[in-house]
């Protein structure tokens, strides 16, 4: 097959008229050839680092939307469903993704649990990352979060990361904040790669210190304008990803969006598409063509070079989307749960106290990281309740592995006055995750989600609506486009009970990440991630 355009030719820093001959999935020839046809052809995007299941869907429905927004690969970290079904979790991703024209990979999870201060549903220590490692596709080993353990030498952090050299794979790294002698020491133990630098400062000290920095801008955590500034001079070491993108904003945008932006800022065009096309495939040794003679006919035919609209999808030199219409078709797969919880009782989110002042976990828009801060409490009968006057509301995360009692935080910034928003994508071990202006509202919300073995929720005085997740908890089995319709709807009802934040639901995720600092919630209690200890909601 022969395609003409305005080749993009990224590795030699060139744009020129010409022809692409492919056949059998490779590029057979790459000429100089004279025509009127104006629309480019250049590499597809790859998002570095993304957990697929944060979309709600499972692998092919996910790229059934990917490809439309020029997409060919992602590097794809299964550490969320690897803390609710182990390995198996891990399988059903790599084969559901292999049912589809798309380029997955998917990397070998570090830490499941996670941490040891929450309930997960599996666990894969140092000798199931070694049996993970050694297939072929398992790529890498994915984000370190536990750097407390790198930094104190722990023994089975230190083996994951030995069997992942042994095996000749990248590691990536999770650090947010890291600095000085303590960053030098996680990258001295082998770790490449960061996504959670959030300030321009932190990501230069990493750079400078030979990691690659990956400029991170997904449906919560945003810090894109924190870092595009570092990509001029630094290109050759970054990257970009999404790590968390919801369906509806999948449905909109992806790494396409992010090279729009970097050219309304006047970059250089070359490094850019270094960044989001090349860099990923280089560092993590990706099975992905680049435009040249002989690799895999992975491309994409755009219209311009400013908003990088995509017109046409190739992967191995099969169109995958072409005028508006993704030809990935759907592919049937068994659901895996594992949801064995019972429903609860209005008083299991009763919190006995007589204190004055209580820990408030503040949530930031756009971060991932929260803020300690002290408030004025507010008791009924003895009951710490929620106060929407000062938007000081109740939130819980229930164990969904086991029958336990809730447990129990305050939140700032969701907004809320009335209801409660509720949902079994609560990082990193999937427990339920509500916020609500009343104990009455949090039961009804989080029994919703139990009733359907996983979901997202909203309940109103007078409606509820659901989303449900049957896959894990954490993803649909129905299409990319309803879930992404059906989630909008979802996030305007968030906003229509009273919260503010952008991404409710995205941020709701985050607030039992307890590897990001600084006041998290798990099932076992309200979490200190600056001292990586437990600490108590009440201050006096």
């Amino acid at each position: 097959m022969k395609l003409q355009g305005q080749i993009v030719d990224v590795l030699n820093k060139r744009i020129y008229k010409g022809e692409i001959t492919f056949k059998d999935g490779r590029i057979i020839s790459i000429q100089e050839k004279d025509h009127d046809v104006n629309h480019y052809i250049m590499p597809g995007f790859v998002d570095a680092h993304i957990h697929i299941e944060s979309s709600m869907l499972v692998p092919s429905e996910f790229a059934r939307l990917a490809v439309k927004h020029g997409t060919v690969a992602t590097v794809s970290d299964p550490h969320e469903i690897a803390n609710v079904l182990g390995i198996e979790g891990v399988e059903f991703m790599i084969e559901n993704g292999k049912k589809v024209p798309f380029k997955f990979n998917f990397g070998a999870p570090s830490c499941v649990p996670a941490t040891s201060f929450e309930s997960a549903g599996a666990i894969i220590d140092s000798e199931d990352v070694k049996e993970l490692l050694q297939n072929p596709d398992i790529k890498y080993l994915t984000e370190m979060m536990n750097y407390p353990g790198v930094l104190h030498d722990d023994d089975e952090v230190l083996k994951k990361i030995a069997w992942a050299k042994y095996y000749n794979k990248p590691i990536d790294g999770h650090a947010p904040g890291l600095r000085g002698d303590d960053i030098t020491k996680y990258i001295n133990a082998g770790i490449s790669t960061d996504h959670e630098c959030f300030t321009y400062e932190e990501g230069l000290e990493k750079l400078q210190k030979g990691m690659k920095v990956l400029i991170r801008e997904g449906s919560a955590a945003k810090n894109y304008e924190a870092l595009i500034d570092l990509l001029p001079e630094h290109f050759e070491n970054m990257m970009f990803c999404s790590d968390d993108k919801h369906p509806d904003d999948l449905l909109l945008n992806h790494i396409n969006k992010l090279c729009a932006r970097a050219m309304v800022k006047g970059f250089d065009i070359f490094k850019v598409l270094q960044v989001a096309c090349i860099n990923p495939v280089k560092h993590y040794n990706l099975d992905v063509g680049l435009l040249k003679e002989g690799d895999n006919a992975d491309f994409i035919v755009i219209e311009d070079l400013i908003d990088f609209k995509t017109l046409q999808t190739y992967i191995n030199g099969e169109l995958v989307f072409d005028k508006g219409i993704s030809k990935i078709k759907p592919v049937s797969f068994k659901v895996l749960n594992n949801f064995k919880t019972d429903k609860k009782k209005i008083s299991d989110f009763r919190f006995e106290s007589k204190a004055t002042k209580i820990r408030v976990i503040e949530a930031l828009e756009g971060q991932l990281v929260t803020n300690e801060i002290h408030a004025d409490s507010f008791i009924e009968s003895n009951n710490l309740i929620s106060n929407t006057e000062t938007d000081i509301l109740k939130m819980t995360v229930v164990n969904r592995y086991q029958n336990q009692k809730p447990s129990i935080a305050f939140i700032k910034n969701f907004g809320l006055k009335e209801g409660a928003i509720a949902s079994s994508v609560g990082h990193d071990s999937h427990n339920i995750i509500a916020v609500g202006v009343s104990d009455e509202a949090l039961c009804k919300a989080v029994n919703l989600i139990i009733e359907n073995k996983g979901g997202i929720c909203a309940i109103s005085n007078s409606t509820e609506k659901i989303i449900p997740l049957p896959v894990a908890g954490i993803m649909s089995d129905d299409d990319g486009v309803t879930v992404g319709i059906n989630y909008a709807k979802l996030d305007k009802m968030a906003k229509q009970l009273g919260s503010t934040l952008n991404a409710p639901y995205m941020t709701l995720s985050f607030m039992a990440l307890l590897v990001i600092p600084s006041l998290k919630l798990s099932d076992k209690g309200l979490f200190n991630g600056g001292r990586f200890e437990f600490t108590s909601i009440e201050v006096c």
